[in-house]
C-alpha cells in the first residue's frame, strides 16, 4: 500500500470510529489536542497521522494498535459501494475508489446512495422498456388506420424519439447542405493557398496560424480510446500517434470546424431560435456540422462535383483522387445539394456485422426503422458476404417503390486483427432510374424481376411471404397453423393457406374425434 492510500485508510478508519461513537469533530480534536481543521484534513487523508497523535487516538477510541494496524490493509468499503464502481454511469463521472472509501465512512449516507442509484437503473430499464412497447404500439395503429405505403411515413407519437433521431430529421430538413460552412471551408482553402489533396501536415499548420494552437501526440491513458482532445483553455491539440494519415485528416479539420463555429456562433445562426426537444440535440447537431465542415475542407464543392461527374459517382476512384476514405467520399455524395450544382439524391447507411446502424441519412425519401433494425435484405448488410467487392442490387420496397443500391466493407484492423478494430459496411442507395449515372450501375430489361424484395425492417413489413423475416410484422396478426409451415415461421398465414376448406380449430378437432371413433370401431371388430 502506497503512502497516500495508507495515509487515507487510516483517516478514515479513525472517522469511522468517530462517527460510530457519535462524538462530534471538534470535541474529538479538542480531546486530542489538535485544532478541528486539522483533524478533519487526517479524516480525508490529506496529512500524515504522526505515531503519537495515532497512539493517542487509539486509546481515546479504545482500540488495540495491533488489531488496529492489521486491518489496514483491508480497505473496508461498503459493499454496494463497491459494486457501483463497475457501473458504466459512475464511470462516466470519473468516481474513483477512494471517493467510494470517503463515502464508506457514512454508514447511513452510503446505503441511501447505493439504493438510490439501483433505484435510477430498475426504473430507467422499466421506462425504456415501456417507451418501446407504447411506440411499437402506436406505430402499428398509425400503419393500420392509415393503410401503409411501405415506407413508414406514418410512425405515431414518436415515444422513443432520441435525439439521434432528432439530429437526423434536422439533416434532412436542410436536405444535408449548409452553404455558410461551404463558403467557410472554401475561404480557409484560399488563405492558406490550398492544393486538391491536402495533408495532415498542412491542416496541423492551418491550425497553428489560425486559431494559435498548438498540436501535439499524445498515446491516450491505458484502456481509454479517445483519440482527438481539444483543449481550449490551454489551446492545445492533442491527437493519438496511432492515427493514420486519412483518418488524422479528418480530425484535424474536425477540430478547426468545432473552432470555427465557435468563433461565429455558426450553430446559432444556422439552427436558429427553434427549441429541440433534447438537451443533447444542439451539440450533436455541432458534431455533425463539424463533420461537414471537415467534408467541405477536404472535398472542396466545386472541384468534387467536376469529379464525381467525370467519374459517374465512383466512391472507389473519388477516394483516391482526394486521397480520403471510402466513408468520407460516401458522406460528400450527400451534401450536393446546391441548386446550381445539384447531384443526384442518396440515402446513406453504416451498418456493422451485426446489422446494427451508426450512421444513415436519407435523400431519397426512403424512411429509415426508429430505434435501429432494417432489412436483412438490403446491400449494406449482404456486403459482409464479399468484404472484398462492391455489392449491388436493385431492391424494391412492398409499395412498389425502386432503388439502386450498393455497399462496400470497410476493415480497420488493430494490431492484426479485426476483432480488435472496425468493421463497418458503408451503403449508398438512389431511385433504380439513376442507376445509368453511376459507374456501378447494373444492367437490367426488367426491373420488377431484377429487383429483390425489401422493407424497412420486419416490425413493419408488410410482405407476406418473406423468407428472411426476423420478427412478426405489427401489421398483421400473429396466426399460425402447425400443420401448415410457411418457409419462415414469422411469415404470416394467410387464410387461403389454412388448409382445405379453410378449417378452423373447432373443425380440425371434431373431425380428429371423429376419426378416432372410427378407428376404434375397427379396432373393436377386429378383436371379436
Amino acid at each position: 500500500m502506497n503512502e497516500n492510500a495508507l495515509n487515507a485508510n487510516v483517516g478514515l478508519k479513525l472517522r469511522g470510529l468517530r462517527l460510530a461513537r457519535n462524538i462530534k469533530q471538534t470535541d474529538a480534536a479538542k480531546d486530542l489536542g489538535v485544532s478541528p481543521a486539522y483533524l478533519n484534513l487526517i479524516e480525508k487523508g490529506k496529512r500524515v497521522m504522526p505515531f503519537p497523535l495515532l497512539w493517542k487516538a487509539l486509546r481515546y477510541f479504545d482500540q488495540d494498535p495491533e488489531q488496529f494496524m492489521s486491518t489496514l490493509g483491508e480497505g473496508r468499503v461498503d459493499e454496494a459501494l463497491a459494486k457501483l464502481l463497475d457501473e458504466p454511469l459512475l464511470k462516466s463521472l470519473d468516481i474513483d475508489s477512494e471517493s467510494i472509501q470517503s463515502l464508506s465512512a457514512e454508514p447511513k449516507l452510503a446505503g441511501t446512495v447505493a439504493a438510490l442509484f439501483n433505484l435510477y437503473k430498475n426504473t430507467r430499464t422499466q421506462l425504456e422498456n415501456v417507451l418501446a412497447q407504447l411506440s411499437a404500439e402506436e406505430r402499428a395503429r398509425a400503419q393500420g388506420s392509415s393503410g401503409g405505403n411501405g415506407h413508414g411515413n406514418d410512425q405515431g407519437v414518436r415515444l422513443d424519439y432520441s435525439p439521434f433521431d432528432e439530429v437526423s430529421d434536422f439533416l434532412e430538413s436542410h436536405r444535408n447542405y449548409f452553404p455558410e460552412l461551404e463558403e467557410h471551408a472554401e475561404a480557409l482553402r484560399r488563405d492558406f493557398k490550398l492544393e486538391r489533396l491536402l495533408t495532415s501536415s498542412q491542416l496541423i499548420r492551418l491550425m497553428e496560424e489560425r486559431f494559435g494552437y498548438r498540436v501535439q501526440f499524445e498515446r491516450a491513458a491505458s484502456g481509454s480510446s479517445v483519440v482527438r482532445r481539444l483543449d481550449r483553455e490551454e489551446q492545445i491539440l492533442t491527437l493519438s500517434p496511432d492515427l493514420t494519415e486519412q483518418p488524422l485528416k479528418f480530425q484535424v479539420a474536425t477540430s478547426l470546424g468545432l473552432l470555427l463555429m465557435d468563433r461565429e456562433r455558426l450553430v446559432e445562426r444556422i439552427v436558429g431560435g427553434g427549441r429541440t426537444r433534447h438537451a443533447e440535440t444542439l451539440r450533436l447537431i455541432k458534431v455533425n456540422l463539424s463533420n461537414y465542415f471537415a467534408g467541405a475542407l477536404m472535398l472542396p464543392y466545386g472541384d468534387f462535383f467536376k469529379e464525381v461527374e467525370r467519374t459517374r459517382y465512383d466512391v472507389e476512384l473519388l477516394s483516391s483522387i482526394f486521397g480520403s476514405t471510402y466513408e468520407t467520399v460516401a458522406h460528400r455524395l450527400c451534401n450536393l445539394s446546391d441548386p446550381k450544382r445539384q447531384g443526384l439524391p442518396f440515402h446513406f447507411l453504416r451498418a456493422d456485422i451485426a446489422g446494427n446502424i451508426s450512421k444513415r441519412y436519407s435523400g431519397t425519401g426512403l424512411k429509415f426503422a426508429s430505434g435501429g433494425g432494417s432489412c436483412g435484405k438490403w446491400a449494406v448488410h449482404l456486403a459482409f458476404l464479399n468484404p472484398g467487392q462492391l455489392t449491388r442490387q436493385y431492391s424494391m420496397m412492398p409499395d412498389g417503390t425502386t432503388y439502386f443500391c450498393f455497399a462496400k466493407v470497410q476493415l480497420q484492423p488493430i494490431e492484426g486483427s479485426i476483432v480488435k478494430g472496425t468493421a463497418y459496411s458503408i451503403g449508398l442507395g438512389t431511385h433504380a432510374e439513376n442507376a445509368k449515372y453511376l459507374a456501378y450501375g447494373l444492367p437490367t430489361n426488367d426491373l420488377r424481376k431484377d429487383a429483390v424484395s425489401t422493407g424497412i425492417t420486419c416490425r413493419f413489413c408488410e410482405r407476406t411471404d418473406c423468407n428472411q423475416r426476423a420478427a412478426a410484422s405489427y401489421r398483421f396478426a400473429f396466426a399460425f397453423d402447425e400443420y401448415t409451415k410457411k418457409d419462415c415461421f414469422f411469415s404470416p398465414l394467410l387464410v387461403h393457406e389454412a388448409g382445405k376448406g379453410e378449417r378452423s380449430a373447432a373443425d380440425r378437432d371434431a373431425r380428429q374425434e371423429l376419426l378416432d371413433k372410427q378407428a376404434r370401431r375397427r379396432n373393436k371388430g377386429g378383436e371379436s
